[in-house]
C-alpha cells in the first residue's frame, strides 16, 4: 500500500531534499506533488527518475491526501498548514511555528517515537531545529543509561541553515575575496561570513540568548527530558552544508566513556568514529548527503563529577530538516496508517 504524498516548498534546498529522501528510501509513494509558491509555478524538479513540475500551493486542495511535508518557512506555513490538516492531511512541518505549542508532538523518531499517537490533536507533526535533531539523538540513549543532568554545548552551523541566500553569499563574499573591486558586503548575515565566524544565528532575546540557543534549550526538554539543563552558543561558520557541535554532558550518575561509546555504537541514526590518532573523527564535509549522525571525540571530563565531552557532526539539510521529516512520515505511516 502506498500514500498520497505532498511536498510543499518543493524548490527550496529542504523541498528538493526531502523529495530526494523520498525516493532514496523507497518511501511507498502511489501518488506525490510538488507544490511552491506562484513565482515558482512550473519549475522541474527531481523525484527519482521523474521530473515534476510544481503546482500552486494557494490554490491546492489537500482533500484525499495522506500526508504533506512543509518546507515553506513560517508565514506560509501559519496559513496553509492549517487548511491542509483540516482537509484530513497531516501535516510534517520543518518551520519553527508548532513546535512549542503543547498539543502539537515535537518528534525525532529515534527518540521520542511514541509521541506521533498525539498527531491527532491537530493533525500537525513538528520537525525540530537542525542544530537540535542531531544533538538529541545523541543525547537520548547516553540519558537512558545515566540521566543527563546539564549540557552545554557550543554549535559550528553551516550556511545552509540559512537557506540559498546563505550559501550565495558565502560563495560570493570567498570569490570576491580574490578578486579587487568585487568584494560583496554582508547581507543575508550580519557581518561578513567568508573566513570568518559569526556567534548569531536569529534574533536576540532579553536574557542575551540568541533565538537559535533558546530553540536548542526548549526542543531539547520536550523532546527527551525537561528536567535537562541546556546551554548554547550558536556560531555561523564558512562551511556549506553540515553542522557542527562540541556538547559537553554532565550526568547524574557516572558514565564511564568506554561505555559511552559502546552505546552510542548500538544506538540508532549514530555513526561513531573515534579514533585518537591523525584524521580520527569526523568533519562536516564528510557528512554530506549521510543520514547518519557522526560522533567523535568521546572522553571523560575531569573538571566536573560525571561529565563526557564529545563532537557531534550532520547533514543539516538530511538529519536536521529532511530527512527527519521523512522519518517521521515513515513513522506515521507504519504505526498510525497501517492500523487505520
Amino acid at each position: 500500500m502506498g500514500y498520497r504524498v505532498v511536498v510543499a516548498g518543493a524548490t527550496g534546498n529542504v523541498g528538493r531534499e526531502m523529495l530526494n529522501i523520498l525516493a532514496e528510501r523507497q518511501f511507498p509513494v502511489d501518488e506525490i506533488v510538488a507544490l511552491a509558491s506562484r513565482k515558482s509555478l512550473g519549475t522541474e524538479v527531481s523525484f527519482g527518475d521523474k521530473t515534476l513540475k510544481t503546482k500552486d500551493l494557494d490554490t491546492f486542495d489537500f482533500t484525499g491526501w495522506d500526508m504533506a511535508l512543509f518546507a515553506v518557512g513560517s508565514s506560509a506555513t501559519k496559513t496553509y498548514a492549517p487548511k491542509a490538516a483540516k482537509a484530513g492531511c497531516v501535516v510534517i512541518d520543518n518551520s519553527s511555528l508548532y513546535r512549542y505549542e503543547p498539543d502539537i508532538p515535537l518528534i525525532v523518531p529515534e527518540c521520542n517515537p511514541d509521541a506521533i499517537v498525539n498527531y491527532k490533536n491537530r493533525n500537525i507533526i513538528a520537525n525540530p531545529n537542525c542544530s537540535t535533531a542531531q544533538m538529541v539523538v545523541a543525547l537520548k540513549p547516553l540519558h537512558d543509561r545515566a540521566r543527563i543532568k546539564r549540557v552545554v554545548v557550543s554549535t559550528y552551523q553551516s550556511v545552509s541553515g540559512a537557506g540559498k541566500e546563505g550559501i550565495d553569499e558565502l560563495w560570493d563574499q570567498t570569490k570576491g575575496m580574490y578578486v579587487p573591486g568585487q568584494e560583496v558586503a554582508p547581507s543575508k548575515f550580519q557581518k561578513q561570513i567568508a573566513f570568518n565566524v559569526i556567534p548569531h544565528i536569529d534574533v536576540f532575546m532579553d536574557d542575551g540568548s540568541t533565538k537559535e540557543e533558546w530553540k536548542m534549550v526548549a526542543e531539547t526538554k520536550k523532546i527527551i527530558d525537561p528536567s535537562i539543563k541546556v546551554t548554547a552558543t550558536c556560531v555561523r561558520v564558512p562551511v556549506f552544508v553540515g553542522h557542527s557541535e562540541a556538547v559537553n554532558i554532565e550526568f547524574e550518575d557516572f558514565l564511564d566513556e568506554d561505555e559511552a561509546r559502546d552505546i552510542l555504537r548500538e544506538a540508532p541514526g549514530i555513526m561513531v568514529v573515534d579514533k585518537r590518532e591523525d584524521g580520527g573523527y569526523i568533519t562536516p564535509i564528510e557528512s554530506v548527503g549521510e543520514y547518519a549522525t557522526y560522533i567523535s571525540r568521546i572522553r571523560q571530563d575531569s573538571t566536573i563529577e560525571n561529565g563526557l565531552n564529545l563532537w557531534c557532526v550532520s547533514d543539516n539539510l538530511r538529519k536536521g530538516a529532511a530527512l527527519n521529516a521523512v522519518q517521521i512520515a515513515e513513522l506515521f505511516g507504519n504505526r498510525i496508517l497501517k492500523k487505520g
